[in-house]
């Protein structure tokens, strides 16, 4: 499988993730969902935005190990942020690089779209990640 990640001339560079990821493979994944939360339930991070994206990030690499695929496989990320405000970027951010750090992978990810939320499913959830990847 190839994905070859783009920031085209003409759009804003951003340095943790590329605007475009082209792809080629057998196999399309769809991960739901993933919020902050340990494989008995448990709410990680309370309060805390970095520990959550960090723990969500590392669920979602849970989910794509179980389907055969990593990371490199993942084409498109979609972030829900609670009472997101811009302040908040740098949180975010250095949980992403905590989880990079813990999985072995270099940033920058693939296309991902940020979206605040007034509330996710559960009471005390920060941020949910989902994605989308493509493997042979």
């Amino acid at each position: 499988m190839t994905i070859t990640l783009l920031n085209p001339d003409g759009l804003p560079t951003v340095d943790i993730y590329r605007h475009v990821a082209v792809a080629s493979g057998s196999k399309l994944v769809f991960v739901a969902g993933q919020v902050s939360q340990d494989g008995d339930g448990n709410i990680v991070g309370a309060g805390d935005l970095t520990a959550q994206v960090e723990q969500c990030y590392l669920n979602v690499a849970t989910a794509l190990a179980a389907a055969g695929g990593s990371f490199d496989d993942v084409v498109k990320l979609t972030v829900y942020l609670v009472d997101w405000t811009p302040d908040k970027m740098s949180s975010f951010v250095d949980g992403v690089a905590r989880a990079c750090a813990r999985l072995g992978i270099a940033t920058p990810l693939p296309p991902l779209t940020g979206i605040g939320v007034a509330a996710l499913a559960g009471p005390g959830l920060l941020v949910e990640v989902d994605v989308t990847a493509v493997i042979d």
